[in-house]
């Protein structure tokens, strides 16, 4: 697939739901790398997955909707109950990691 063009932008995305401990930040790198996206997802203290990610916004809301969809067509591990998004200007993030 062909990632979307267009100027970058960044989003910071705080996902709530079973996201610690099933593959989801693997998985939220796959998607974001097929779309053309860098960033990185982030297990935080209280539970939610912190995914950063920038790049054009058309492939932005594709990996948003990735997130959110359920049932997920695209095999997202575990359960997401919320997704609480910031958005700004891209900071020149380079790649994707997992931490």
């Amino acid at each position: 697939m062909d990632a979307p063009t267009g100027p970058a932008e960044r989003v910071t995305a705080f996902v709530s739901g079973r996201v610690q401990g099933v593959g989801f930040r693997w998985w939220t790198r796959s998607q974001a790398l097929e779309l053309g996206l860098a960033g990185r997802a982030a297990n935080k203290p209280d539970g939610r997955v912190e995914v950063v990610a920038e790049g054009p916004p058309a492939a932005l809301e594709q990996l948003l909707q990735r997130l959110r969809e359920r049932p997920s067509a695209h095999g997202r591990p575990g359960e997401v109950t919320a997704v609480v998004e910031h958005r700004g200007a891209a900071r020149g993030e380079d790649g994707f990691t997992t931490r």
